[in-house]
């Protein structure tokens, strides 16, 4: 038995017994919802997207395992009006968050260190720590008073000196310009009610206040459940929470934002999710338009839908025997079965409307439609499906398990398109054709190829030299971040972190055996013209030691008198304040004429005279804003001051953690410079590191490495494919000819994409290089269906049901692929143009170049 009469007897025979069909039908979908509901999980674990054999991949293990703080971060970037006010906040928010073992397993601060607070001078330039040395000597007299009374009452004993010695000329107030500008900014907002902390850190450090940046971070490693859409939401909303009832947030003086690769990766799912309701909603009303507009019933319809569902749900419960968890691009799975396997509905729908037309009868009709389309439908499914499982053998296991999905699925939607659709349209009852099923416009068309098919060939064909000549120009943007919504708080903090050497996210880890190895290694490393730092373990070993606490101990001997703690001073009531804030105004007052116009003196004697007014609350919130953060200064400078000569063995063990392992083994950690970002820029830095460090690992190499994984797995599976598809039309046409007719134009639309691509400056990325294998799919199912005609003597193409069927086909995938492409995330819509575009272009070469090329080939008559 030939297999069209083998495919005719199977759909009459499901004819005849339609009932029980589709009773099966049911019974065997809702088992497999079961089965899916019961096996079948989601997993947005990235790290299971690569086969863990992988050399780099074996690095990014081994580095987890040795540096586990380093994974799955919350990092809450803190800033503030002020430094203390930043360093408070972010204090707080590691405290409450400590406290909270529900959500986190582990909390720090990496820049509030002890060790770096002791010897925080040491780390400065010899120059620069001159600088601060000699301001904070400069302004001994000043300090004197504070340190006997750190209040607002000792503040205005203290602006009482400076005047007097303006007054007399003994003072050269030019130094503390931006000092005394500070004391008028904050006396000003408190004599007008708007008490705002003052910051003593800028005060006495100056610029060198500044170097650490506006920034302070908390480190949280929240517990994370890979069952859900977004694993770490709860362990960030709680985070939010604690942030939300701090002091200084909720004055609106702190801002706590959230980034991390937990944060990253929740807003990353939530984007994607966003909106996917809609337009699913959407994309279903389009669906069903096209589908009425290709076969005009519901009864065709209704069919169609049943079928497409009952495939979708046998190959979900197939996936969740199969693969048990579906990763984030497996999970794609539905949207290539819809695309390609409601075609293989809609070509027998129209073509049994077709054999209606013909043969009047439901039984001639079903039987002569399962024997013409059912061969049809069988090489394209066949040839879609050695497609997609020739991803399964690549390293990238998220496309492989697609691969394997999808490809089964393609067997699956033919065997319901063969035995529940002929059942469900014998239910249904559709009535009868009265009139031609295809276009007629179609041959209109055609004809006018004909005449002119030089031209037209000719056209084609140089659009093939051209996407020849640009495939080197097809870029791959390796980038991550960049198929991330810029808009969310985790990339908008990150983007900001960027501008900084210290948190940039792309850097180089190399492991090497001892600190001796790394000392060497580090001078070759940071000679890398992409190099902007290398960090070791040595970093935080202050250089020039002893010039450097020589200047230290000389400004110590000079301020230990000044800064020795003193017995606490009497409690400040509004009556002391008011007294002493008179006092100095009474002295600025006599200094004026000495005071060049513009000078802060003048303004904080303004300031003073409104305070002499105020009432007492007012007074005191002044007391509290301008005094709150000296005490903790001062100490601060006490601590500074007594800086001791240190090495590697004085560096406490929550730092060397992050540097040195157990085994002896030490880290460096190589800082990309600007110039490095984006793919171009990440390959040449990886490239340079690995010429001093060969086993390098980190952020960078793994982009790096990841991209060319997939590029890899891409380029083996689409040989793979071609070459599997292109056998499996040579055992079933036999016939070279054949197997070109239906190979070139799906090659053809490979190089018109190509070139769209090219010329719209569309870089592939991680998203939407998934396009590439529904192109095979898609093209594959519409070229067989016109040479298979054409091989069976059919002369008229563009008029026909079957170039019906495709027009509607490729509407009703395009309309699945357009609410793709209107995703707010950015990876998701690239994913949507891009399959648009290579389903327009197979679209464009199958109803043009098509038919010419196979009306060229026909003998004369």
């Amino acid at each position: 038995m030939t297999l069209s009469r083998l495919l005719a007897a199977l759909a009459e025979h499901c004819r005849r017994r339609a009932g029980l069909v589709v009773l099966a039908g049911v019974v065997l979908a809702s088992l497999s919802a079961w089965v899916a509901a019961h096996r079948l999980g989601v997993s947005t674990d990235t790290d299971k997207l690569f086969a863990s054999e992988l050399p780099w991949r074996q690095r990014d293990v081994a580095f987890n395992r040795d540096f586990p703080q380093y994974q799955d971060l919350l990092v809450a970037v803190v800033d503030g009006a002020t430094p203390e006010e930043a360093d408070q906040t972010a204090a707080a928010l590691a405290a409450a968050l400590t406290k909270d073992t529900t959500h986190f397993r582990s909390v720090r601060r990496p820049d509030a260190s002890p060790y770096l607070e002791a010897h925080g001078l040491l780390f400065l330039e010899k120059d620069t720590l001159q600088d601060v040395l000699d301001r904070t000597i400069d302004a001994q007299p000043f300090l004197g008073q504070l340190v006997a009374d750190p209040s607002a009452r000792g503040l205005f004993a203290a602006l009482t000196l400076v005047a007097i010695g303006a007054e007399q000329g003994q003072a050269n107030l030019a130094p503390f310009g931006p000092s005394l500008q500070a004391f008028h900014a904050s006396l000003s907002a408190a004599a007008a009610g708007r008490s705002t902390p003052l910051s003593w850190q800028r005060l006495l450090g100056g610029k060198v206040a500044e170097q650490g940046g506006p920034y302070r971070f908390v480190l949280a490693q929240p517990h994370l459940d890979y069952g859900q859409l977004e694993p770490g939401s709860a362990a960030t909303n709680a985070l939010r929470a604690a942030a939300s009832q701090l002091e200084f947030v909720q004055a609106g003086r702190a801002h706590v934002r959230v980034t991390g690769s937990v944060a990253l990766a929740d807003e990353e799912f939530a984007t994607v999710a966003h909106g996917a309701v809609a337009g699913t909603i959407g994309s279903a009303v389009l669906v069903t338009l096209w589908l009425l507009l290709a076969v005009r019933s519901w009864r065709l319809i209704v069919p169609i839908v049943f079928t497409l569902w009952l495939g979708l749900m046998l190959t979900t419960g197939f996936a969740a025997l199969a693969v048990g968890t579906l990763n984030l691009i497996s999970i794609a799975f539905a949207i290539l079965f819809v695309g390609i396997a409601v075609d293989f509905g809609i070509q027998f729908s129209v073509r049994y409307r077709e054999m209606r037309l013909q043969h009047g009868g439901t039984v001639e009709a079903m039987a002569a439609t399962a024997g013409m389309v059912g061969p049809q439908i069988l090489v394209a499914a066949t040839a879609a499906a050695a497609g997609f499982l020739a991803f399964v053998p690549t390293d990238f296991r998220g496309v492989a398990e697609l691969g394997l999905i999808a490809g089964m699925g393609m067997l699956i939607a033919f065997a319901c398109t063969m035995t529940f659709l002929p059942a469900a349209l014998t239910l249904c009852r559709p009535h009868a054709e009265t009139h031609e099923v295809g276009f007629a416009i179609g041959d209109v068309v055609e004809q006018r190829l004909h005449r002119l098919r030089v031209p037209v060939l000719v056209g084609f064909a140089a659009v093939a030299v051209l996407g020849a000549v640009l495939l080197p120009f097809l870029t791959f943007d390796s980038d991550p971040l960049h198929t991330k919504d810029p808009s969310t708080e985790a990339m908008r903090t990150l983007a900001d972190l960027m501008d900084s050497p210290l948190t940039n996210p792309y850097n180089a880890d190399v492991m090497v055996p001892t600190l001796e190895a790394a000392e060497a290694l580090a001078p070759r490393l940071a000679k890398l013209p992409l190099a902007n730092q290398v960090l070791t373990l040595s970093s935080f070993v202050p250089e020039d030691q002893p010039d450097k606490l020589a200047l230290v101990a000389d400004a110590a001997n000079i301020l230990e008198a000044t800064l020795a703690e003193r017995a606490p001073a009497a409690p400040v009531t509004p009556a002391d304040l008011r007294m002493a804030a008179a006092t100095a105004l009474k002295q600025i007052d006599h200094a004026l004429p000495k005071l060049a116009p513009g000078d802060p003196l003048i303004d904080i004697g303004d300031d003073l005279r409104q305070l002499v007014e105020a009432p007492d609350a007012t007074l005191m919130a002044a007391n509290t804003a301008l005094t709150r953060f000296l005490p903790l200064q001062l100490n601060r400078l006490r601590v500074a001051l007594q800086a001791a000569p240190v090495t590697v063995a004085d560096i406490p063990p929550e730092i060397a953690r992050d540097w040195r392992l157990p085994d002896g083994r030490v880290r460096l950690q190589v800082l990309a410079k600007p110039q490095a970002r984006g793919s171009a820029g990440l390959e040449a830095f990886v490239a340079e590191v690995r010429t001093v460090a060969p086993d390098a690992g980190g952020t960078a190499v793994t982009i790096v490495e990841t991209a060319q994984t997939i590029i890899g797995a891409f380029r083996k599976a689409a040989i793979g494919a071609i070459l599997a598809i292109a056998v499996i039309l040579a055992l079933v046409l036999r016939r070279v000819i054949d197997v070109g007719l239906v190979m070139t134009p799906l090659l053809m639309s490979g190089l018109l994409t190509v070139v769209i691509v090219v010329a719209l400056h569309m870089p592939l990325n991680f998203a939407n290089i998934i396009a590439l294998p529904l192109l095979l799919g898609v093209g594959v199912s519409f070229n067989i269906y016109f040479v298979m005609n054409w091989r069976a003597g059919h002369s008229r193409f563009l008029g026909t049901a079957t170039a019906r069927a495709i027009l509607f086909s490729a509407l009703t995938t395009s309309t699945a692929f357009g609410s793709l492409a209107l995703s707010r995330h950015p990876g998701t819509a690239s994913m949507g143009e891009l399959l648009l575009l290579s389903l327009g272009s197979t679209l464009v070469v199958t109803l043009f170049l098509m038919p010419t090329l196979l009306r060229a080939l026909m003998r004369p008559g």
